[in-house]
């Protein structure tokens, strides 16, 4: 594992919850949904067949996606914007809230509507859903004078307690060139981090000052005048940073490119080329939202600026898989990040880490299944134990006996296997997920820290001998006590191979 995988992973193994402004221009996301499955007769369009009419979802869109995603890593997540007054505005209101979001910065602005993106969404013989159109209703005029000091009253109120300030422009008329630059000199004077996310203008001077800027390559381009040429997008994406850097006073640039992952240039160091994992792209909406909001967090977290892309990459990555977006938790991001670093070093985590990935299967609604033992010399009954193991849900994660612990329940000529390889061992089991070694004398103290929802014991206790049983009872989780394979243990399979080493026979193979 590389230094740079491991201060990521030490990043997201210590995150806290942190304080973040949004400011910029809130939407509200509706969609409907239904099948398009024939055209119309009377024009070469589709039909959407809406098979309920009731079925629009309202979501939070543009800043108030940065906001929803913030507040699902664990921020208190303050929004300031404008909204219409009317129902559009209600809706949008009631989607951030449901997101943890605080809407008291939100002001009305009975001049102009909230800003509404209407998709029709279609899915043809049962398969993905895709957009077939969308309706826009929004203004793109400025702020009037009167509003925007509103906005600034409710930003100065706001920034005291503020980690960062993350600046969301989609061009519709909140991020004018003067709150943009009260906004930021207000924040340097206090020492607070901000990261825009621009929006695709030529002119980027509004941003003057900001810490960092997170453009994608079309947006660079058009901000800088440049065309890259494709057969050098990485090396010419550095040069687009440079440029950034150069006229904007940032402290940091960061140029998303897709599947090639980002360029980071910080002041007073070369650009670096950050490659992502290849995904399957499904829909890319969100993704520029994710960055920003990961950035946040891993900014206010203490991260540099080369871990909190990386991590940044993570989360985009698994937003862009999906159709939509959707508000990924820590847990399930931090699972991501263990998932990735750990790719080829098998299952075996340390306590705390297991906890983390843990707790991301269980929002996703897993049932975690625990067992322990010493499976030293592994053998059939071991695996026929273990696949039914995780037959009773759908993680199943092995407690180990450390050595010492199976030195004392097996005596002084045991364990055969150390612990390091008898983990490498049950790692190759398709059934097992995840193994932790454990020194404790009972799995007393791992049930209480896993609390997983089934504990399996092999079929030679009664459940009145298990050990542990008063804290299963305590904890109510459910004891299932499996079936062994009769004959077959690993004292007698070891008893075995020493008589016959001892006679001097050949050791059966089966």
């Amino acid at each position: 594992m590389s230094s740079m995988e491991d201060r990521v992973l030490n990043g997201v193994r210590a995150w806290k919850p942190f304080r973040l402004l949004v400011v910029g221009d809130f939407m509200l996301d509706q969609a409907l949904a239904g099948d398009a499955e024939r055209l119309s007769p009377d024009a070469p369009v589709p039909v959407l067949a809406v098979r309920d009419p009731l079925a629009t979802t309202d979501t939070a869109g543009g800043a108030g996606n940065v906001a929803v995603f913030a507040a699902a890593l664990g921020g208190v997540v303050e929004c300031v914007g404008v909204v219409g007054d009317d129902s559009e505005g209600r809706l949008l209101r009631a989607a951030l809230e449901r997101g943890k979001c605080s809407t008291s910065g939100l002001m009305v602005d009975s001049t102009r509507p909230t800003t509404t993106k209407r998709s029709l969404i279609g899915r043809a013989q049962h398969r993905h859903p895709q957009k077939m159109f969308r309706i826009d209703v929004e203004s793109k005029e400025p702020l009037s004078v009167e509003v925007q000091a509103r906005l600034m009253d409710a930003i100065s109120a706001r920034l005291p307690s503020c980690d960062v300030v993350c600046i969301e422009d989609y061009t519709k008329g909140v991020c004018t060139t003067g709150l943009c630059a009260k906004l930021i000199e207000l924040c340097r004077a206090k020492s607070i981090p901000v990261l825009v996310d621009p929006a695709a203008i030529a002119d980027y001077a509004r941003y003057r000052g900001a810490t960092a800027i997170t453009p994608n390559r079309s947006e660079a381009e058009k901000a800088t005048g440049t065309i890259v040429d494709p057969s050098r997008v990485v090396d010419a994406s550095k040069e687009l940073a440079g440029a950034l850097m150069k006229a904007l006073d940032l402290e940091a640039a960061i140029i998303t490119l897709d599947k090639y992952g980002a360029i980071l240039e910080v002041k007073g160091s070369d650009p670096v080329h950050l490659p992502t994992v290849v995904r399957q792209v499904y829909d890319v909406t969100g993704a520029g939202d994710m960055v920003l909001a990961v950035l946040a967090g891993a900014i206010a977290n203490g991260m540099g600026w080369i871990e909190s892309v990386t991590l940044a990459n993570i989360a985009a990555g698994m937003e862009v898989e999906i159709f939509g977006v959707r508000a990924f938790s820590i847990a399930e991001i931090q699972a991501q990040v263990f998932r990735l670093a750990y790719a080829t070093k098998g299952k075996t985590r340390s306590r705390a880490d297991l906890l983390i990935e843990i707790a991301a299967h269980r929002a996703a609604g897993r049932t975690i299944v625990l067992t322990n033992g010493c499976f030293d010399v592994l053998h059939a009954g071991h695996v026929s134990y273990l696949r039914e193991a995780k037959s009773l849900g759908d993680i199943l994660v092995v407690g180990l006996n450390c050595d010492a612990q199976v030195r004392s329940l097996k005596g002084n000529d045991r364990p055969i296997y150390c612990e390091t390889d008898r983990a490498e061992l049950l790692g190759e089991l398709m059934s097992v997920d995840y193994i932790t070694i454990f020194a404790e004398p009972t799995a007393t103290e791992l049930l209480r820290v896993v609390r997983p929802d089934v504990y399996v014991k092999g079929g030679d206790y009664k459940s009145k001998e298990i050990t542990e049983s008063s804290v299963v009872k305590e904890l109510g989780i459910k004891l299932s006590i499996v079936a062994q394979r009769p004959g077959l243990s690993t004292t007698s399979v070891v008893d075995r191979v020493r008589a016959q080493f001892a006679t001097g026979a050949n050791v059966p193979t089966a």
